[in-house]
């Protein structure tokens, strides 16, 4: 058993800390967004935000991208529901306001940073390696699914596919269009 020395954290920083960092994505974009800036608007310090993330893109995707019931994997009854559930989910995420401030500083940060991806994405850790990799594994059970498919590339292709889309189309990720792409992915995948 691990035991915290000092007093525990407030919890209402971080949640003044991450309102604050979204706030502020929409108005001033990816690179013209300060910790100095978030800070004052949180109410707080420097020190105690760079005391719960080592950094602003680790902030910003935390912000942008928070874990809740949209991240939770869909079940639907079908792989093709699960699939179209997965796609609309993620268009939702990536067509928000802050989403689209903040993708392409992260973008920029990430491929000059090729640690920062993986650090970003271990947020996501149980999600993808047990929650999606044990769907996976069950579909191909049920011979739903190719078994070379794995986790990690299926989020790929529907976060890729998706970002792709957002800078081609712009806000034209409609119904249809998450559709159509589910149905592009489930045939894809498929034994």
């Amino acid at each position: 058993m691990m035991t915290e020395l000092g007093r525990p954290r407030d919890k209402r920083i971080d949640s003044a800390v991450l309102c604050a960092t979204v706030d502020l994505l929409a108005t001033t974009g990816y690179a013209d967004l300060s910790v100095d800036a978030i800070a004052r608007r949180a109410g707080t310090s420097k020190p105690a935000i760079y005391r719960r993330w080592p950094g602003k893109a680790h902030l910003v995707h935390e912000a942008v991208f928070p874990i809740s019931d949209a991240t939770a994997l869909p079940e639907t009854g079908s792989l093709a529901g699960d699939m179209r559930e997965m796609v609309r989910r993620t268009a939702e995420v990536l067509t928000t306001p802050a989403a689209r401030a903040a993708l392409p500083g992260l973008v920029g940060e990430m491929a000059a940073d090729l640690t920062l991806h993986s650090a970003l994405l271990e947020r996501f850790g149980d999600i993808l390696s047990r929650g999606l990799s044990d769907r996976l594994a069950d579909a191909v059970t049920r011979g739903e699914v190719r078994p070379d498919i794995t986790a990690a590339e299926l989020v790929e292709v529907v976060a890729g596919i998706t970002f792709l889309a957002l800078l081609t189309r712009g806000d034209a990720l409609d119904e249809a269009w998450v559709d159509r792409t589910a149905a592009f992915i489930t045939r894809g995948i498929r034994a």
